[in-house]
């Protein structure tokens, strides 16, 4: 495997981790959210969240299988990948207001 191949896997796994991590939480949410109303007030937060990770999680995972097959299209793959970080991190940066 190459360094490539492992970094991607590190950002794939790590990413495929988030994800699942996420969705347990939002049915957490939606098993308790009737009785704890400060739950669906964090609701939309969590779904930008989820919907940050899961285009990382496809992205991330296409970049993996082109790297792996030495696809034409890998090079696409990875640099969104990259791109797709760089949209979160930009998404989590604090402000200062």
């Amino acid at each position: 495997m190459s360094p490539l191949a492992a970094l991607t896997a590190i950002l794939m796994g790590s990413a495929v981790a988030i994800t699942t991590g996420l969705l347990m939480v939002l049915a957490v949410y939606g098993i308790l959210g009737s009785d704890y109303p400060r739950l669906m007030a964090e609701t939309p937060s969590l779904l930008r969240s989820l919907g940050l990770f899961c285009v990382l999680t496809t992205v991330s995972v296409a970049a993996f299988v082109g790297v792996m097959r030495h696809r034409p299209w890998r090079w696409y793959a990875q640099a969104g990948t990259y791109g797709w970080i760089a949209i979160i991190v930009w998404a989590y940066w604090p402000t200062r207001y």
